[in-house]
């Protein structure tokens, strides 16, 4: 078996992302019949098919399934070496890579990057906005700000604080459907809530403090930008980070001290990255903001 080059592994990846050759070939700027060599020579290398031709484009092989994570594994590591050599150690110039979840990266964390990059113009910024944990072991990111404590050994972690989060709804749903007098009525009536669609073990976590079937929502979505998007728009009630929601005084607070809960805000970043020193000034920007953000989120 002869060792591939990477740039067939870029195409397989690509191929997998678009579901056929002439959409990979335009992401990734090459002609189709290139992009289809490449493939084949993949596959040739491997001695394995990697696609099969349907209806639908093409699908995996179980082959192609197995390999997607070390590929993935692959990428992430290039595009990690390549924003490691965007700038010198002792440099504030190149560039940095961010994860955070959808609602951080969305409504906190771009003021505190318009205030580093004016500070900082030299760096590139890139931000990731999702959920998922990515794995900064992997070079998917650089820093991580997290609602959960990092678990990976490696890491460099720093605890910011705990971000209270309670119910709210907007001024206009409540003048059309009053708040009833306790939280249990509130459960228990005919109010839209507002809340998740798949089950996790985070919310499995969550539910045994605070009960609510899946059922009883009347708009079900794993977006947390669309769930306060929902209710912003007077949808109905959810959950919001107080230091989110006390920025619109049309968002009413629902049984304030009574119904609440909160997580821990953790920055993370891989123990090998800590003599970047753009990496070290965005980490104590990011802490300086982000504390203030919590100050901001308490009950």
């Amino acid at each position: 078996m002869t060792e591939p080059d990477w740039s067939h592994y870029r195409a397989f990846l690509a191929v997998l992302h678009e579901g056929s050759l002439s959409g990979a070939a335009r992401a990734l700027g090459l002609t189709q019949p290139t992009l289809g060599r490449q493939i084949a020579d993949l596959e040739y290398n491997l001695g394995a098919a990697l696609f099969i031709r349907s209806q639908r484009g093409l699908v995996p092989t179980d082959v192609a399934r197995d390999i997607s994570p070390h590929a993935r594994a692959m990428a992430a590591a290039a595009s990690a070496t390549m924003r490691a050599a965007s700038g010198g150690a002792r440099e504030s110039a190149g560039t940095v890579r961010i994860t955070a979840s959808e609602i951080i990266g969305a409504e906190v964390l771009p003021a505190l990057l318009a205030g580093f990059h004016r500070a900082n113009p030299a760096v590139t910024i890139e931000l990731a906005l999702s959920n998922r944990v990515e794995d900064l072991l992997q070079g998917e990111a650089d820093i991580a700000v997290r609602m959960v404590r990092p678990s990976q050994a490696a890491l460099v972690a720093r605890r910011i604080g705990a971000v209270g989060l309670g119910l709210y709804a907007h001024r206009l749903y409540l003048e059309a459907f009053p708040a009833p007098a306790t939280a249990v009525a509130l459960l228990t009536s005919d109010h839209a809530l507002i809340g998740f669609d798949q089950e996790t073990p985070f919310l499995r976590e969550l539910l045994t403090r605070m009960p609510i079937a899946r059922e009883s929502f009347a708009l079900r979505t794993d977006s947390d930008l669309a769930q306060i998007a929902a209710i912003r728009a007077g949808f109905g009630v959810g959950f919001i980070q107080h230091g989110v929601a006390r920025r619109d005084p049309d968002l009413i607070p629902l049984f304030p001290g009574e119904i609440g809960f909160s997580l821990e805000m953790w920055l993370a970043l891989h123990e090998d990255l800590r003599a970047s020193r753009r990496l070290r000034l965005m980490m104590d920007h990011l802490a300086t903001g982000l504390a203030e953000y919590v100050a901001r989120s308490q009950s």
